[in-house]
């Protein structure tokens, strides 16, 4: 797969960075930022969809990503509109959603979206963390990093040394599937 360049279609230029920084030099990752409607439905449904429409409208390989944060008591919500919770509510609010709850539980899921081409149907990759809400500490410069500490770990994904942060987090999880797959491609 070095050879071939790899599409990765986000505008977010953290998400990017954090991407390239998982992935290595081993894949040639190139960005391009596309406006897609992101429709409802579950991580993987928008995963697949967003591939399969952004495959197309590139027409050629694609990898395509969608984020969730699903809090326990509350049966996985706000999972993936977490985007649009953190916009409207902050990580203030997001925290206090949770203040009627004992339980504090999340997970974090990463659903990566890969299709080889505009006819080829998305191969799904997914990772997942564990971990708790809490109160927001860190930089907050990426997303709802602050409130997130995963299991085992007493810092939250945004103070964590981004070294430690992508060899545990569930973007991490869900790339290494992807490399496994693609590396199996070139064999």
């Amino acid at each position: 797969m070095s050879s071939k360049e790899l599409v990765f279609v986000t505008g977010n230029k953290k998400k990017l960075e954090e991407v390239q920084a998982i992935l290595g030099p081993s894949i040639n990752l190139v960005n391009y930022k596309l406006d897609l409607t992101e429709i409802q439905g579950t991580a993987q449904e928008i995963s697949a969809d967003k591939c399969r429409r952004a495959s197309v409208e590139l027409n050629g390989p694609v990898i395509t990503e969608d984020t969730c944060l699903c809090f326990n008591a509350l049966e996985g919500l706000p999972g993936p509109y977490i985007k649009w919770f953190l916009d409207k509510l902050g990580h203030d609010g997001l925290y206090k959603i949770l203040a009627g709850f004992e339980d504090k539980s999340a997970y974090a899921i990463c659903t990566f979206a890969y299709s080889s081409g505009p006819d080829a149907e998305p191969i799904l990759f997914e990772g997942r963390t564990d971990g708790k809400i809490v109160p927001a500490r860190g930089p907050k410069n990426f997303g709802w990093d602050p409130i997130f500490q995963p299991d085992g770990f007493d810092q939250t994904y945004d103070e964590m040394p981004k070294s430690v942060k992508n060899t545990i987090s569930h973007r991490y999880k869900a790339l290494e599937k992807l490399k496994e797959f693609l590396a199996s491609q070139n064999t």
